[in-house]
Protein backbone atom coordinates (compact mmCIF):
# COMPACT_ATOMS: atom_id res chain seq x y z
CA UNK A 1 0.00 0.00 0.00
CA UNK A 2 1.30 3.45 -0.84
CA UNK A 3 1.27 6.29 1.70
CA UNK A 4 -1.61 7.89 -0.20
CA UNK A 5 -3.65 4.67 -0.08
CA UNK A 6 -2.92 4.28 3.65
CA UNK A 7 -4.10 7.82 4.33
CA UNK A 8 -7.30 7.28 2.35
CA UNK A 9 -7.95 3.99 4.15
CA UNK A 10 -7.45 5.62 7.55
CA UNK A 11 -9.56 8.69 6.76
CA UNK A 12 -12.41 7.05 4.87
CA UNK A 13 -12.75 3.76 6.75
CA UNK A 14 -11.15 4.69 10.08
CA UNK A 15 -9.03 1.57 9.61
CA UNK A 16 -6.92 0.69 12.64
CA UNK A 17 -5.07 -1.86 10.53
CA UNK A 18 -4.05 0.80 8.01
CA UNK A 19 -2.87 3.07 10.82
CA UNK A 20 -0.87 0.20 12.32
CA UNK A 21 0.78 -0.25 8.90
CA UNK A 22 1.62 3.46 8.82
CA UNK A 23 3.16 3.24 12.31
CA UNK A 24 5.17 0.14 11.34
CA UNK A 25 6.42 1.92 8.23
CA UNK A 26 7.62 5.06 10.04
CA UNK A 27 8.31 4.01 13.64
CA UNK A 28 12.03 3.39 13.23
CA UNK A 29 12.49 6.67 11.38
CA UNK A 30 10.59 8.61 14.08
CA UNK A 31 12.43 6.99 17.00
CA UNK A 32 15.81 7.65 15.33
CA UNK A 33 14.85 11.26 14.69
CA UNK A 34 13.75 11.77 18.29
CA UNK A 35 16.87 10.00 19.60
CA UNK A 36 18.94 12.58 17.74
CA UNK A 37 17.52 15.24 20.05
CA UNK A 38 17.20 13.43 23.38
CA UNK A 39 19.69 11.35 25.33
CA UNK A 40 17.52 8.39 26.18
CA UNK A 41 16.16 5.72 23.87
CA UNK A 42 13.19 5.30 26.23
CA UNK A 43 12.43 9.03 25.96
CA UNK A 44 12.72 8.79 22.17
CA UNK A 45 10.18 5.94 22.15
CA UNK A 46 7.80 7.93 24.38
CA UNK A 47 8.07 10.95 22.09
CA UNK A 48 7.48 8.69 19.08
CA UNK A 49 4.19 7.58 20.64
CA UNK A 50 3.18 11.23 20.98
CA UNK A 51 4.17 11.80 17.36
CA UNK A 52 1.88 9.02 16.14
CA UNK A 53 -0.97 10.23 18.32
CA UNK A 54 -0.65 13.64 16.68
CA UNK A 55 -0.37 12.05 13.23
CA UNK A 56 -3.61 10.16 13.86
CA UNK A 57 -5.43 13.20 15.26
CA UNK A 58 -4.16 15.57 12.55
CA UNK A 59 -4.33 13.37 9.48
CA UNK A 60 -7.33 15.34 8.19
CA UNK A 61 -5.15 18.47 8.21
CA UNK A 62 -2.32 16.87 6.24
CA UNK A 63 -1.80 18.77 3.00
CA UNK A 64 -1.07 16.25 0.35
CA UNK A 65 1.38 18.56 -1.46
CA UNK A 66 4.17 17.38 0.86
CA UNK A 67 5.39 13.83 1.31
CA UNK A 68 3.95 12.04 4.33
CA UNK A 69 7.45 11.29 5.63
CA UNK A 70 8.34 15.00 5.55
CA UNK A 71 5.22 15.86 7.54
CA UNK A 72 5.96 13.12 10.08
CA UNK A 73 9.60 14.30 10.38
CA UNK A 74 8.36 17.83 11.14
CA UNK A 75 6.07 16.54 13.90
CA UNK A 76 8.89 14.41 15.34
CA UNK A 77 11.30 17.36 15.35
CA UNK A 78 8.73 19.64 17.01
CA UNK A 79 7.80 17.07 19.67
CA UNK A 80 11.49 16.41 20.39
CA UNK A 81 12.28 20.11 20.74
CA UNK A 82 9.28 20.58 23.04
CA UNK A 83 10.53 17.68 25.17
CA UNK A 84 14.04 19.17 25.39
CA UNK A 85 12.64 22.59 26.34
CA UNK A 86 10.45 21.03 29.02
CA UNK A 87 13.42 19.08 30.43
CA UNK A 88 15.49 22.28 30.61
CA UNK A 89 12.69 24.11 32.44
CA UNK A 90 12.30 21.23 34.90
CA UNK A 91 16.06 21.11 35.57
CA UNK A 92 16.12 24.86 36.16
CA UNK A 93 13.14 24.61 38.52
CA UNK A 94 14.77 21.74 40.44
CA UNK A 95 18.06 23.62 40.76
CA UNK A 96 16.27 26.74 42.04
CA UNK A 97 14.22 24.62 44.41
CA UNK A 98 17.30 22.79 45.71
CA UNK A 99 19.07 26.12 46.23
CA UNK A 100 16.30 27.30 48.55
CA UNK A 101 15.89 23.97 50.32
CA UNK A 102 19.52 22.85 50.52
CA UNK A 103 20.38 21.37 53.85
CA UNK A 104 16.76 20.90 54.88
CA UNK A 105 15.69 18.31 52.36
CA UNK A 106 15.09 14.68 53.22
CA UNK A 107 15.59 13.74 49.57
CA UNK A 108 18.69 11.81 48.65
CA UNK A 109 20.63 13.11 45.65
CA UNK A 110 20.23 11.05 42.51
CA UNK A 111 23.21 8.77 42.02
CA UNK A 112 24.44 8.35 38.48
CA UNK A 113 26.35 5.16 37.87
CA UNK A 114 29.80 5.75 36.46
CA UNK A 115 30.07 3.35 33.52
CA UNK A 116 33.78 4.10 33.17
CA UNK A 117 34.54 1.75 36.09
CA UNK A 118 33.25 -1.24 34.16
CA UNK A 119 34.69 -0.44 30.73
CA UNK A 120 38.17 -0.65 29.25
CA UNK A 121 40.05 2.60 28.52
CA UNK A 122 39.23 2.67 24.82
CA UNK A 123 35.51 2.55 25.53
CA UNK A 124 35.87 5.36 28.06
CA UNK A 125 37.56 7.59 25.53
CA UNK A 126 34.98 6.78 22.86
CA UNK A 127 32.19 7.43 25.33
CA UNK A 128 33.72 10.77 26.37
CA UNK A 129 34.09 11.80 22.73
CA UNK A 130 30.46 10.91 22.05
CA UNK A 131 29.34 12.90 25.07
CA UNK A 132 31.46 15.88 24.03
CA UNK A 133 29.94 15.76 20.53
CA UNK A 134 26.40 15.46 21.92
CA UNK A 135 27.00 18.41 24.26
CA UNK A 136 28.42 20.45 21.39
CA UNK A 137 25.43 19.62 19.19
CA UNK A 138 23.08 20.65 22.01
CA UNK A 139 24.85 24.04 22.23
CA UNK A 140 24.11 24.82 18.58
CA UNK A 141 21.35 27.32 17.80
CA UNK A 142 18.07 25.48 17.28
CA UNK A 143 17.87 25.66 13.46
CA UNK A 144 21.51 24.63 13.07
CA UNK A 145 20.95 21.72 15.46
CA UNK A 146 17.86 20.54 13.58
CA UNK A 147 19.59 20.74 10.19
CA UNK A 148 22.70 18.96 11.49
CA UNK A 149 20.76 16.12 13.14
CA UNK A 150 18.56 15.58 10.09
CA UNK A 151 21.64 15.57 7.84
CA UNK A 152 24.12 13.54 9.86
CA UNK A 153 21.91 11.23 11.92
CA UNK A 154 18.99 10.80 9.53
CA UNK A 155 20.88 11.04 6.21
CA UNK A 156 18.26 13.35 4.73
CA UNK A 157 19.15 15.21 1.55
CA UNK A 158 19.39 19.00 1.63
CA UNK A 159 16.08 19.15 -0.26
CA UNK A 160 14.36 16.91 2.30
CA UNK A 161 15.77 18.99 5.16
CA UNK A 162 14.51 22.16 3.46
CA UNK A 163 11.04 20.59 3.19
CA UNK A 164 11.02 19.46 6.84
CA UNK A 165 12.27 22.80 8.15
CA UNK A 166 10.22 24.81 5.66
CA UNK A 167 13.25 26.84 4.53
CA UNK A 168 15.10 27.31 1.25
CA UNK A 169 17.83 24.99 0.00
CA UNK A 170 20.44 27.74 0.39
CA UNK A 171 19.32 28.24 4.01
CA UNK A 172 19.95 24.56 4.70
CA UNK A 173 23.43 24.81 3.16
CA UNK A 174 24.15 27.89 5.27
CA UNK A 175 22.79 26.30 8.46
CA UNK A 176 24.91 23.19 7.97
CA UNK A 177 28.04 25.22 7.19
CA UNK A 178 27.55 27.33 10.35
CA UNK A 179 26.69 24.23 12.41
CA UNK A 180 29.94 22.51 11.41
CA UNK A 181 31.97 25.67 12.15
CA UNK A 182 30.29 26.07 15.54
CA UNK A 183 30.82 22.40 16.38
CA UNK A 184 34.52 22.73 15.63
CA UNK A 185 34.73 25.76 17.94
CA UNK A 186 32.81 24.00 20.75
CA UNK A 187 34.88 20.82 20.50
CA UNK A 188 38.23 22.65 20.33
CA UNK A 189 37.19 24.74 23.32
CA UNK A 190 36.16 21.64 25.28
CA UNK A 191 39.41 19.85 24.45
CA UNK A 192 41.49 22.78 25.70
CA UNK A 193 39.89 22.67 29.16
Amino acid sequence: MTDKELIEEILQRNSQQAFAMLVDRYQELVVKTCKGFVNSYADAEDIAQEVFIEVYESLNDFRREAKLSTWIYRIAVNKSLNFVRKQKRERLFRSIESFFTSGSSDEEPIQIEDESRTRPDSNIERSENKMMLKESINKLPENQRIAFILSKYQDLSYKEIADVMEVSLSSVESLLFRAKANLQKHILSAMQK
